[in-house]
């Protein structure tokens, strides 16, 4: 999955709502379309566009389909912002260590 792809389609707000809502554990369209301003099909949209992005995946049950997070497409995104944390923790522990250090003027 590359990072683009994913943050492109969590760019849209009713996609994040969708996806966030999946934080809670796998669900049907049914239920994470309940009190959406959009219809059902349109979350079955968003969700393909999160599926294609590789930040959901889907499972049969019975007649409806459950949708859950995938780890494997988080865990690459996620993998992409640390190292922007590992950058800034590592700047704020240089620019931290300099200001404890004697001034030896």
């Amino acid at each position: 999955m590359a990072y683009g792809t994913a943050l492109a389609a969590l760019a849209d707000p009713t996609r994040r709502t969708v996806f966030e809502r999946l934080g809670s554990g796998p669900k049907p369209v049914t239920e994470i379309a309940q009190g959406l301003a959009v219809s059902r099909p349109a979350v079955s949209q968003h969700l393909k566009v999160l599926k294609e992005a590789g930040l959901v995946s889907d499972r049969p049950e019975g007649t409806r389909r459950i949708y859950y997070i995938d780890p494997k497409g988080l865990g690459a995104l996620r993998a992409w912002l640390d190292q922007f944390w590992d950058e800034a923790l590592e700047n704020f522990r240089v620019e931290a260590e300099s200001k404890t250090q004697p001034d030896r003027s």
